[in-house]
């Protein structure tokens, strides 16, 4: 379980195949102290709930299976690519966010860029079937960053992303047409589910 505040950016420094043919390796730098991370921990890595398989001082590993890397951007990562982290959530941590499972929904896009008083103006592109769950005002994680919702139109959403978090998150070197990892709050799911039984 995450909060969608993201804590540090981690740079891939190795890729490699995993243990299965479609599985991938990959090898992350990172800025947290990882002596206190047990083997078999999870790290929230671009909004994907991956577990630690191996680490160092600053490093750890990570084996990603060929579906989830069919269904989120991590397929793209590469040498020096850069990912936001978040460690799990534990019981009296401050909940800054939202609750954000780790668990990638689909992929959007970012479709526009504009800067608007001291934010930046996104508009992203969400896939028809996850659309239906973001609502204005609600909450939405955005390759793992718990973002608020200001308007909702067809399948297109917009965030005002602040200086600060552009500063300490991926979203700092976003450019247009780049694939996001999004995943849609746990509630709208619940509630949707709730009527779809209603009406049925």
């Amino acid at each position: 379980m995450f909060t969608g505040i993201v804590t540090d950016i981690g740079e891939i420094t190795s890729v490699s195949p995993g243990g299965r043919a479609d599985d991938r390796r990959f090898v992350v730098r990172t800025r947290h102290d990882m002596a206190p991370i047990a083997i078999g921990a999870s790290i929230a890595c671009s909004g994907c709930c991956l577990t630690v398989l191996e680490r160092g001082k600053d490093w750890f590993a990570v084996e990603v299976s060929g579906e989830s890397l069919s269904k989120t951007h991590l397929g793209e990562w590469k040498q020096g690519s850069r990912l936001n982290l978040e460690l799990s959530l534990k019981l009296g941590d401050e909940l800054g966010g939202h609750l954000v499972y780790g668990h990638v929904d689909g992929m959007g896009k970012i479709v526009s860029m504009a800067p608007e008083g001291g934010s930046v103006r996104f508009l992203f592109e969400a896939p028809a079937d996850l659309a239906r769950f973001v609502a204005t005002k609600g909450s939405v994680a955005v390759d793992g960053i718990s973002l608020t919702v200001n308007e909702v139109e067809g399948n297109r959403f917009g965030v005002n992303v602040i200086s600060h978090t552009q500063a300490v998150t991926t979203l700092g070197q976003a450019k247009v047409g780049q694939r996001v990892n999004l995943e849609v709050d746990m509630l709208a799911r619940y509630v949707a589910r709730l009527l779809e039984h209603e009406k049925s």
